[in-house]
This record gives structure tokens, sequence and C-alpha cells, in this order.
């Protein structure tokens, strides 16, 4: 696949396409956020970590896929999760409940964490694992405190 990942910079702009609709449409209306400082770096760090190691692979932290037809798997798994979370944003699109933000935060982390050990990317997947647990969490606490 080389230095550049064509198809992760594919995904992540069918990942980020809904959230960039969403908070133009939704600027005013940011619900309450559960504050942990800690939580909320960790998120950060995770989330631009596989932002970058989605779409670059770094030679000696990558080693590309490792199985006969890995290229196939990739795209059909990628493209199927893909469809269930612009899915999950369309059923969702006017509730705020677990549902959403489960579905919402669990998907991204399993395309990210998915991605990074088919390609055998090490820093995708510590980045992947650092996302997922913060995320989740502060997508967890946000509904609960809404309640």
């Amino acid at each position: 696949m080389g230095w550049f990942n064509y198809y992760g910079l594919v995904v992540m702009a069918v990942i980020m396409a809904p959230n960039i609709v969403y908070a133009i449409k939704h600027k005013a209306a940011a619900p309450e956020q559960y504050k942990n400082k800690t939580v909320e770096v960790f998120e950060q760090i995770g989330r631009y970590g596989c932002f970058v190691f989605m779409i670059f692979n770094i030679p000696y932290l990558y080693f590309d896929f490792w199985f006969k037809h890995a290229l196939i798997t990739y795209l059909s798994v990628n493209g199927g999760l893909c469809a269930v979370y612009l899915l999950f944003w369309i059923i969702c699109r006017n509730s705020n409940g677990k549902l959403k933000a489960l579905s919402l935060s669990v998907i991204p982390s399993y395309i990210f964490l998915f991605d990074g050990i088919i390609l055998t990317n090490i820093p995708l997947i510590v980045f992947a694992v650092v996302f997922a647990a913060a995320h989740i969490i502060i997508s967890f606490k946000n509904v609960v405190k809404e309640r």
C-alpha cells in the first residue's frame, strides 16, 4: 500500500462527513459535556493519532496486509462498518439516547482498531485503543448526564 493509504483517507472522509454536518447545524446546541480533563486529553490524542495513521503508513511501524485476500477483507469490512455508521446517523439523527451515543462511538473505534490489526499498523492499534476507551466513556457519560 505504500506510505499513503488512499482507502484510509476515504474511510476518514466518510466517518467525518456526518460529524461536520452535525457540528455546523447544531453549533449552538452543544449538550453539557462530561468534564474529565484526563479522559478528554486521551480522547483527542487517540482521535488525531487515528486520523494520521489511517492515512499515513510509517515504515518499520507498519507491516501491510498479513494474509491472502486481506485487501478484499479490508475494503469489505470498512465498507460495511461505514455503511452501518451512516445508517445509525440517519436512524438516530433526531435522538440523543444511549443507542446513538454508543453506536456512533463504538463503530469508529472498531474501524480504527480493525484497520490497525489488518494492516499491522502498530501506532494505529495503540491510538485506536486509547481513542476507543476515552471516546466511549465520554459519549456514554454525556448521555447519562443529560438524563
